[in-house]
């Protein structure tokens, strides 16, 4: 049994479907405590999948040899946000200038904070230039930190933590500060949660699903062009 096992672990199959399988259970368990975002299928599946890697002793680079089909994914999940933002073009126009001021504070303070942050707890630079894109989809996030010379495989936790944190808060904040617009709700979510916000957005209607879509993908693109300049010209 234990050959086996040892065979097992080194094929790529086996954690892309356990990976899978994971996640179904961890959506399963989210559904009948009601749907809280504390209990985010994510989170779950994050806590189950690390105790699996370390009872069996299986590093990251081997995991994601098999998981990769699944990263190599969340670019065409990204790009196919589009078709929600057509739907809601009209309104999208309409309320282009608060959209682009939203994105040009929103974007610049979440990566400012972070850095600050980051430097005032003592971290290392690459620490510091690694916390900066926290805001940004995973892809995007990991692509950024390799070309500004951070760390990609902390990137991606940070990333995950920070859309975790994103949506458990989001709801407090939304009744502390009254705010009721769909549009609203979903552009802050997106902003500031990425790809969790906008998952959880969009299994609260489309609208709020359409602006959380279309704020992680403007956030995305203008952090990816921002920061690497900016980290240019401080290094300089």
């Amino acid at each position: 049994m234990t050959e086996f096992w040892v065979y097992f672990t080194a094929r790529p199959l086996l954690w892309i479907v356990l990976t899978l399988a994971v996640f179904m259970f961890s959506r399963e368990i989210n559904r009948r405590l009601g749907g809280s975002s504390l209990f985010h299928p994510v989170l779950i599946s994050m806590a189950i999948l690390i105790v699996l890697l370390v009872a069996t002793d299986t590093s990251y680079q081997t995991y994601f040899e098999g998981a990769q089909f699944i990263h190599f994914l969340l670019g065409p999940a990204t790009v196919a946000l589009a078709v929600p933002l057509y739907a809601y073009f009209d309104r999208i126009r309409e309320n282009w200038l608060p959209i682009l001021v939203a994105v040009l504070v929103g974007s610049p303070f979440a990566v400012i904070s972070a850095t600050i942050i980051a430097w005032a707890m003592g971290a290392e630079r690459e620490t510091m230039l690694t916390m900066a894109p926290k805001s940004v989809t995973s892809p995007i996030a990991i692509g950024i930190v390799e070309k500004i010379g951070g760390y990609p495989s902390m990137a991606a936790g940070i990333v995950l933590v920070t859309g975790m944190i994103g949506c458990v808060l989001a709801p407090w904040v939304f009744r502390l500060c009254r705010i009721k617009d769909a549009a609203a709700r979903g552009f802050a979510m997106g902003l500031a949660a990425h790809g969790f916000g906008t998952a959880q957005a969009l299994s609260m209607g489309a609208l709020i699903g359409a602006f959380a879509g279309l704020a992680m993908a403007v956030n995305g693109l203008v952090t990816a062009f921002v920061l690497p300049l900016l980290v240019s010209l401080v290094s300089v």
